[in-house]
């Protein structure tokens, strides 16, 4: 049965992988990436089932009609995939506060806040899947990439104690720490 999928992060990398991979199994994927010509190249993928959507997810304030955007004119949000992020390297002691903040904004706030978007549709339904991609170093650390480490390992704490709040309504939570 065809789904509709909502990945974050779609430009490169694992996200662009997750949602070729998605497309390729007959899915919907609705992939968000920063740049306008980063979307015409997705959607070109699979016209009909390929859809781009701009969104940063550090920009929390276009999140919430973003995913409504989705719901409406593509179809109701079976699973979604918080996959954008990156990796901060630099030892604590000379990372800058800002840059700390910035590492924790993406891997962590922004993914709370595409939850937060996106459960009051799938509770309604009372099904869903979210997938939060982690990382190895969500479970142990290596020197220079502690800030790093600290977002990966809050994501796997949100999601685990996520899981429990929404076992009951038919709304599955994985954590998924590549590495």
């Amino acid at each position: 049965m065809s789904k509709t999928i909502l990945i974050t992060g779609i430009s490169t990398g694992f996200g662009r992988a997750l949602a070729e991979a998605a497309l390729a199994a007959g899915h919907k994927v609705v992939g968000t990436l920063r740049k306008e010509e980063d979307r015409k190249a997705f959607e070109a993928l699979k016209p009909g089932a390929a859809f781009g959507r701009r969104l940063d997810v550090t920009d929390t304030a276009a999140v919430a009609p973003t995913v409504a955007e989705i719901e409406k004119n593509v179809g109701p949000i079976d699973v979604l995939v918080n996959n954008a992020g990156y990796g901060f390297e630099g030892i604590l002691e000379e990372s800058t506060l800002d840059e700390i903040r910035h590492q924790f904004e993406v891997n962590v706030f922004g993914a709370v806040a595409m939850i937060q978007a996106v459960l009051p549709f799938m509770r309604k339904r009372r099904s869903g899947r979210i997938l939060n991609i982690t990382s190895m170093g969500g479970y142990i650390t290596f020197p220079g990439i502690g800030v790093y480490n600290g977002s990966k390992f809050a994501l796997e704490g949100i999601s685990e104690a996520l899981a429990k709040e929404v076992k009951g309504l038919g709304i599955h939570v994985t954590a998924v720490g590549p590495g």
